[in-house]
């Protein structure tokens, strides 16, 4: 028996309800965090400390750097040779909400100019112990599911992730301002923003400790193995090379970093006076549309990627990256920034889906977490990089030659949409090379 059949052969606990249960409900709890935490973080830096926006989108930057660093050069390193994946995850979560709380206390006892600092310094030597997490958690996906079903289940945690992620940007905004009885950053200099992040992230540990360690040989005698039906649905239409691996990640990063390059300013631009002037507790309304439309196409994603086929589904999902962009930048009014925070909801997942379940098929096991390392980095540096060397200059350099702030907040948005247009074209010739080489030898 191959390698590849093997690996399927043992994925058949994969249809045990436990771990399905054990996945969906790390990934709310991880959501649910993100969108607590990091929903408000760049208002308080830019507006509660005084940060330039440049400035604020260091907290993303420097600590997605080592994130991606510590993935590809230890922890997936680790991963492969040990085939350890949930021991990374519950140890990255343990070691991640401890660093958290104490990014707290340092960051409250400092003089208040150094304080954004210290987050953004905190956060980057918590982001080592989150990297463990995230090489061990995307590795054990493709440990368990076959590439066939790694779409769908990608959906449906999206969808589980969508409601932690509601929940936790509505608690967000109420523990920002203190219930409306304190004042703005209220929840990030007292701490509580900090304390609900590091218990969260000690109670994703629980159901991690459902699920089996995964890794290329999982153990067979406590679970059934699949028929031989099953397995030849392993088959994939045509073999790949490093080249084609590497210009799928090209791809990835134009279309992430177009795609992210936004997350960090745009609460900012919503929340200015001379944008729309939203309160923090109508940013948290905001923000879930976009996770309301994240549950929705979770849902979703895994039959339009069999009727449409991944390659043509991660199109239309840039397509509606690029409309969302346009959209944000011309609106006039709260109800086109809503349609249009939807319909980024709707990319992201199709995206993120369809991007994992494309380039799944391109690692062999046994090099996953080192590779998923590479992919990931497209995909975490997008969050505060982008930002850095894209959206934030742009912002800051055209509101210090006298342009508005709101336009120059709009310019920034419209720079990502060419991006994503970049990464488009580029996955199209690559489609286009595949179409006429389908069997690409090593």
């Amino acid at each position: 028996m191959n390698e590849t059949t093997s690996e399927i052969t043992d994925s058949k606990f994969l249809r045990l309800p436990h771990v399905f249960l054990g996945l969906s409900s790390f990934q709310m709890l991880a959501m649910f965090r993100r969108g607590l935490f990091y929903t408000y973080l760049s208002i308080y830096l830019r507006y509660f400390l005084n940060m330039s926006v440049t400035e604020t989108t260091l907290f993303a930057t420097l600590p997605m750097i080592l994130n991606v660093l510590f993935q590809m050069l230890v922890w997936g390193v680790i991963s492969d040779k040990l085939q350890l994946r949930r021991t990374l995850v519950v140890i990255g979560e343990l070691l991640a909400g401890i660093g958290t709380l104490m990014v707290f206390f340092i960051h409250r006892f400092v003089d208040i100019s150094l304080a954004g600092w210290i987050i953004i310094l905190g956060l980057s030597g918590v982001e080592i112990f989150w990297s463990m997490s995230n090489s061990g958690w995307t590795s054990l996906l493709s440990d368990l599911y076959p590439y066939e079903q790694r779409n769908a289940i990608q959906g449906k945690l999206s969808s589980f992730g969508g409601l932690g992620r509601i929940g936790g940007v509505l608690l967000g905004g109420l523990l920002y301002n203190g219930l409306e009885l304190k004042y703005e950053g209220w929840g990030f200099y007292e701490g509580s923003l900090f304390i609900v992040a590091g218990l969260v992230m000690f109670i994703s540990i629980i159901p991690m400790l459902m699920l089996p360690e995964g890794g290329v040989k999982l153990n067979q005698e406590d679970y059934e193995p699949l028929s031989s039906e099953e397995v030849s649905q392993i088959n994939t239409p045509y073999k790949t090379s490093l080249s084609t691996f590497l210009i799928f990640i090209t791809v990835m990063v134009f279309l992430n970093f177009g795609r992210n390059s936004i997350a960090i300013i745009l609460p900012q631009y919503l929340y200015l006076e001379s944008g729309f002037g939203i309160s923090s507790e109508l940013l948290s309304y905001v923000t879930n549309t976009q996770s309301i439309a994240i549950i929705l196409m979770g849902l979703m994603v895994g039959y339009i990627g069999r009727m449409l086929g991944v390659d043509r589904t991660l199109i239309i999902g840039s397509i509606l990256s690029i409309l969302a962009l346009v959209l944000i930048v011309f609106a006039n009014n709260l109800i086109i920034i809503f349609l249009g925070n939807f319909i980024r909801g709707l990319a992201d997942v199709i995206v993120s889906t369809t991007s994992y379940a494309f380039v799944s098929r391109l690692i062999a096991a046994k090099q996953r977490a080192r590779l998923f390392g590479v992919y990931n980095a497209t995909f975490f540096l997008s969050w505060g990089l982008s930002g850095t060397l894209i959206s934030g200059p742009i912002t800051d350099y055209l509101i210090s030659i006298g342009t508005s702030e709101a336009l120059s907040y709009q310019m920034a948005f419209l720079a990502a949409s060419f991006l994503i247009c970049i990464g488009l074209g580029l996955f199209l010739g690559l489609l286009i090379k595949q179409r006429q080489n389908p069997i690409d030898e090593n």
